[in-house]
């Protein structure tokens, strides 16, 4: 899995400066086809940052990434326009259109290709809001009508709509209760088995940390400290890490005391 042809994402040697001030040093990140690869970081760690230049809505001042093999500025038109199609982006609030309905949110990027009938493009919105169990009824409300875990599921079928091969999750469980959180995680993981997605997700939730992500990249420093699995990175030794998987740690001891508790000692 290590080998460069499986990386879907490529960031080789990235350096991101705003005048005096140094964003990113030196970055390389690899993100290998078919894995769930998760951000973290700090404050002003740059995570955004990096995510946005992944996906071209900015440029790094050194150091290049490459998606699909194909450097980004190398490509022309065309190739751009491709990339993005094999790309599907859930924002952190959603991002829905607010003076378009389910539908019409869902179908803008259908549309967007110019190649697809009406009648297609409906049967594609539909499947994909079969995909997120949303009803049929749903269709044609607006935004505003809709409950938060209604609208991370409308905007996760939009980031489908075309299929994509790599999904980009920016905070995808922020805002929802612990209920609606866990059962938007297994949707998640639902559809990556079903679509075969390979995804970068940026979250400070560690229980959907814990539970989507193949490996975990930890941006600190200016740049990227460790990229691991959660147990190797939660070992690995610097203060950010520290800090941020302490509550885990904690957590992991108290059920292992609680288990000695209920087992008891062991018959002499």
């Amino acid at each position: 899995m290590n080998n460069k042809h499986q990386c879907v994402i490529e960031v080789e040697a990235l350096h991101t400066q705003f005048g005096n001030h140094v964003v990113h040093r030196d970055v390389n990140l690899c993100v290998n086809r078919g894995e769930v690869l998760t951000l973290v970081g700090g404050s002003g760690s740059g995570k955004t940052t990096l995510l946005r230049q992944i996906l071209g809505l900015e440029e790094p001042t050194k150091g290049r990434v490459k998606l699909f093999g194909h450097a980004r500025h190398h490509c022309d038109f065309n190739q751009l326009k491709n990339i993005r199609n094999r790309c599907g982006v859930l924002f952190q609030q959603g991002a829905l259109f607010s003076a378009l309905t389910v539908f019409d949110n869902i179908a803008l990027p259908l549309r967007e290709l110019h190649t697809l009938s009406e009648k297609v493009i409906r049967d594609i919105v539909m499947l994909k809001l079969a995909s997120v169990a949303i009803a049929p009824e749903h269709a044609n409300k607006m935004p505003s009508d809709l409950s938060g875990g209604m609208i991370k599921r409308v905007a996760l079928a939009r980031a489908l709509a075309l299929d994509p091969e790599l999904l980009f999750l920016d905070e995808p469980t922020a805002g929802l209760d612990p209920e609606l959180s866990e059962s938007f995680v297994e949707l998640i993981l639902s559809l990556r088995r079903e679509m075969d997605l390979s995804m970068v997700m940026v979250t400070h939730d560690l229980d959907s940390l814990m539970a989507l992500s193949d490996r975990i990249a930890v941006l600190a420093d200016l740049q990227v400290v460790v990229v691991g699995t959660f147990k190797e990175v939660c070992h690995y030794p610097h203060p950010f890490i520290k800090s941020f998987f302490k509550n885990v740690r904690n957590k992991q001891s108290t059920n292992n005391q609680e288990e000695t508790w209920k087992i008891g000692p062991m018959p002499s």
